[in-house]
């Protein structure tokens, strides 16, 4: 199997970086950076998304497992002192995955050029300065006027993350679907949004015009530069992200590993 080592640049990311890759070396698997069968990112969540951004032309055949250094991460379920089980689980690998919905979104802007962007958590438009305003389409129904400081579009796993801060619902990702969740709406005369989030199925767009000023468009981290853009429109994507599955863990166990604990 062709494995690729992806951790970020702090120094006990790099060591454990570098004792896998003389294990991985040991047990005669091939280290490449360039067309992996398996990437482990070693370090965060922040690290993991890099990774899937890095081979994002390569999800169809790429597996993703992930070792955290710091903090528990919602996508690393392996420790630093489990290194040889997974090792382990390494070699005996038989492609167990489990596979996560991904948002792809289509930036028109008024110039005519188009950018095609993937998310794995979320999509975040707000403004710098003044209030958002847009219209929201599902579908080609006009459902809103929205205005206020901002809109999160969100995948089932990415449900867990800044979505959840703003009361969104986590959703299973076994369901195939995008959340949409209100950041501040002013609702007045003209301005009138439902209030809540909306969550739709894989085979429904939403559609954001800009009414007044440009929003910034923040994705996974991310951030495009600040244009005229004429929408956006969002949809899950065909291709989903492919985690190998070697723990086992389902996703509403990482949620309660990450917010619960072992209390209950």
């Amino acid at each position: 199997m062709k494995i690729c080592l992806f951790p970020n640049d702090q120094p006990l990311s790099l060591q454990v970086a570098n004792e896998l890759k003389k294990k991985l070396e040991n047990a005669d698997e091939i280290l490449t950076d360039k067309f992996p069968d398996l990437v482990i990112s070693i370090g965060g969540d922040g690290t993991f998304l890099s990774a899937v951004h890095q081979f994002a032309n390569q999800l169809s055949t790429i597996r993703f497992v992930g070792v955290h250094t710091g903090h528990l991460g919602f996508y690393s379920d392996w420790l630093v002192n489990e290194i040889d089980l997974l090792l382990d689980k390494i070699k005996q690998d038989h492609g167990q995955a489990t596979h996560y919905p991904l948002m792809e979104a289509k930036v028109h802007y008024l110039d005519g050029q188009i950018t095609d962007i993937l998310a794995v958590n979320e999509i975040i438009l707000d403004r710098i300065t003044n209030s958002l305003s847009v219209d929201v389409y599902v579908d080609d129904l006009l459902f809103e006027k929205f205005r206020g400081d901002g809109l999160c579009i969100s995948t089932p796993t990415g449900s867990s993350g800044y979505n959840k801060s703003l009361n969104g619902a986590l959703i299973d990702p076994n369901f195939s679907a995008l959340q949409m969740t209100e950041i501040a709406s002013i609702n007045n005369r003209v301005y009138r949004t439902l209030g809540s989030p909306i969550i739709v199925s894989s085979h429904t767009t939403i559609r954001v015009v800009p009414e007044i000023g440009d929003p910034t468009i923040n994705y996974d981290s991310y951030r495009l530069p600040q244009n005229r853009y004429q929408e956006i429109v969002f949809k899950i994507a065909k291709q989903p992200l492919r985690m190998a599955n070697y723990k086992q863990i389902s996703f509403w166990q990482r949620v309660k590993n990450s917010f619960i604990g072992d209390e209950c």
